[in-house]
């Protein structure tokens, strides 16, 4: 029997900067990515030598694998990272609770078969948190919170059901921020979240919008940061059992963000200040949508939410590996640019638009 890695979600834009990562972490051992049948073409092209593509389906029971393909897996798997999930604000209901819940109900049931498990990395998100305000802890999940959209309620189930069965199965949770670019090259895969604030700027001469108060933290990271923290905390054994909050510990407020976004894209300012309900009932008409570069109405809640999120099992963790999140002013530059240079090209548009 061979020590077996099995990650979900590839090639996605967090697993496909993983998956090396893993490689390299485990030389001669075996690492097989579970991928959906349509994206079986790209991801043979794109995953590291060596590493076994192998078509699956998590909202099957058996992932699509089998009877035999699955007990076959199993007897072998050592560490699953849980990466695969719609992450689309703008989910329907069938889809985000057959792939993000039931997928993973199905996962951890896979994870309950494996007698050699060490691991699971179950990648959740900080927005389980939903419409919370204030401090929001590691430790904490189910809080009676309400939640803006069916990405986030169906990741908060999700959850439960990882921290259900966490008496079994070792498990570390990771819950990113809103992720962007690569720190360094500005690298992503969609124009998503706060790009739509670049793409409503895109070709346009009038006045620049700042959306609401604007003095709402609003979180983001870079995916080189969440990627790095993954790869730390799976190395580190002494974060079996812990949620991690991957998050910029100071975030920048909704207005510094859009003040720093128009400065370097535009090199001017928001100058016109729009009450959130205005922006969220015009969004409510495709020609304003279409104006605003394709902005969904679920985004805007997240301009104008006060939440913060505790660091202090991430800092705790990831301090042993001496990584911390850059501050979104140094690699405001490199994200703008990398945007700039492909905001006409339809590859970066989220899959709803194309």
């Amino acid at each position: 029997m061979t020590p077996t890695t099995l990650l979900t979600g590839f090639p996605g834009f967090l697993a496909g900067r993983l998956l090396p990562r893993l490689v390299a972490a485990s030389p001669g051992s075996r690492i097989v990515a579970l991928v959906h049948p349509q994206m079986a073409d790209r991801a043979r092209q794109g995953a590291p030598e060596g590493v076994e593509v192998v078509t699956g389906d998590i909202t099957d029971a058996r992932l699509g694998l089998g009877a035999a393909g699955h007990e076959g897996l199993a007897a072998d798997v050592v560490a699953v990272f849980h990466l695969a999930a719609v992450y689309d604000l703008a989910v329907g209901a069938a889809l985000a609770e057959a792939v993000n819940v039931q997928g993973t109900q199905h996962v951890l049931d896979f994870c309950a078969r494996c007698e050699r498990l060490e691991r699971l990395h179950y990648v959740s998100t900080a927005y389980v948190a939903g419409r919370r305000s204030g401090l929001v802890l590691e430790s904490e999940l189910a809080e009676g919170q309400e939640f803006k959209n069916l990405y986030e309620s169906t990741k908060f189930a999700a959850e439960v059901l990882v921290r259900a069965a966490a008496d079994r199965i070792p498990t570390t949770v990771y819950r990113p921020a809103i992720v962007v670019g690569d720190s360094r090259t500005g690298e992503t895969q969609k124009f998503d979240g706060p790009y739509y604030l670049l793409r409503s700027m895109s070709g346009g001469r009038g006045p620049l919008l700042q959306v609401g108060r604007g003095d709402s933290p609003f979180n983001v990271v870079p995916v080189d940061f969440v990627v790095d923290a993954i790869a730390a905390a799976a190395a580190d054994p002494e974060a079996v059992g812990h949620t991690l909050h991957l998050v910029d510990p100071h975030p920048v407020s909704s207005m510094e963000l859009s003040r720093l976004l128009a400065r370097e894209y535009t090199g001017r300012e928001p100058r016109l200040r729009v009450p959130p309900g205005l922006v969220d009932r015009a969004l409510g008409h495709a020609v304003v949508r279409r104006a605003l570069g394709g902005t969904p109405r679920e985004s805007i809640a997240y301009l104008n939410h006060p939440v913060r999120f505790d660091t202090a099992q991430a800092s705790e963790v990831l301090g042993r590996a001496r990584l911390r999140p850059p501050r979104f002013p140094d690699y405001v530059g490199p994200m703008v640019a990398f945007f700039a240079a492909h905001e006409h090209d339809d590859a970066y548009r989220p899959a709803h638009e194309r």
